[in-house]
Order: C-alpha cells, then sequence, then structure tokens
C-alpha cells in the first residue's frame, strides 16, 4: 500500500483530479449497471397483466396496475392507460412525450461519463506537460549529468498519462456499452 501511494505522490498534483475523477467513473458504472437491468426496465409479466386486464374491460385495474409498478415501461402504460377514452392522437403524443422523459432518465450520467472518459486523458497529457518542463528546466539549471536529478519529471509525466489513460479506456468502453444498452431498451419498449 505504501508503494502505491508513494507512486501517486511521485504523480505530481493532478493525480488527485484522476483520481476523483476515476471513483465518480465508477460510481456511476455501478449505478448504471445496476439501473438498467432489462428487468427493472422491462417487467417480465407487466405488459401480459395490462392487456389481460384491458381485454376484460377494467381500464381502472389495468392504469392502477401500470402506476404502482416503478419500471420505466409502467410510466409510459401508464400514460396511455390515464388517456384513454381520448383521440387517438392525444393518446399517442402523452405516450411519446412520457417516452422521451424515461429515455432521458435511462441516459442520466451517461453525458458525465463521456465527459470522464474524454478529459481524462488529457489531464493526464497536462500532467505530462508539466513533468516535461519540469524535466527542461532543470537540464536548464544542472545540465543533464545527473540522470536521477531528471527523473522526478519524467516519472510524473509517464504516471499521469497512464493513469488518465486508465481511467479513459474502461469509460469510454462503459459509456458505449451504456448507450448501446440503451438504445436497445428503447426499441424493446416501443415494441
Amino acid at each position: 500500500m505504501g508503494d502505491l501511494l508513494d507512486i501517486f505522490r511521485s504523480g505530481g498534483w493532478l493525480m488527485l483530479p484522476l483520481l476523483l475523477l476515476s471513483l465518480l467513473a465508477i460510481a456511476i458504472i455501478f449505478e448504471r449497471l445496476y439501473s438498467l437491468q432489462t428487468g427493472r426496465i422491462l417487467p417480465a409479466d407487466l405488459v401480459g397483466d395490462i392487456e389481460a386486464d384491458v381485454h376484460r374491460g377494467d381500464i381502472d385495474q389495468a392504469r392502477d396496475r401500470a402506476e404502482a409498478d416503478p419500471s420505466p415501461l409502467a410510466t409510459i402504460l401508464a400514460s396511455g392507460l390515464q388517456h384513454s377514452g381520448l383521440q387517438r392522437e392525444v393518446i399517442k403524443e402523452s405516450i411519446e412525450e412520457t417516452g422521451r422523459h424515461v429515455v432521458t432518465d435511462l441516459s442520466k450520467y451517461l453525458t458525465l461519463l463521456g465527459t470522464i472518459a474524454a478529459i481524462s486523458p488529457l489531464i493526464g497529457l497536462l500532467g505530462t506537460v508539466i513533468g516535461m518542463i519540469e524535466v527542461f528546466t532543470v537540464i536548464t539549471s544542472q545540465g543533464v549529468g545527473d540522470p536521477s536529478v531528471l527523473a522526478g519529471g519524467i516519472s510524473q509525466a509517464l504516471l499521469t498519462t497512464a493513469f488518465g489513460m486508465s481511467i479513459a479506456i474502461p469509460a469510454i468502453a462503459m459509456h458505449r456499452y451504456f448507450n448501446a444498452k440503451v438504445d436497445r431498451l428503447v426499441v424493446d419498449m416501443e415494441q
């Protein structure tokens, strides 16, 4: 643990924002993995139960069932059922409006995850630039005779870049995965 802390410290002050970004990315990834489970979004029996209520002519039971279910699909179905008896265009517009809100909720935090994926390597690159400036400052003042004097700046440059990229790579992968998952869920809800 001490070695890891020493490595972190030798990366310079930019390691702190990178650490915070990595923790935030991990929190978003776990939250989205939990929230975007297909069973939470599209409960297996919900549509069948509501269709059975509607076929029996029990619209109130169908609406109550949809309103009691916390899933996004139930929210959309409840919106349509609340306007049952009105013109088809009114029902369709209500469902589409609710659907837009549901899609926004499904995409929650994905923009932030994408931003973390984009800026982490840039912060790492900034650490590289700062580390190289320190190396050249040392070379200017002391020359290149003692390599150990240069090691601190080079280490900082390499560590921040590596840490920034190690955040960005999984964040980009998960961002793309979640976007694709949201797209699949939306198509499934539309069906």
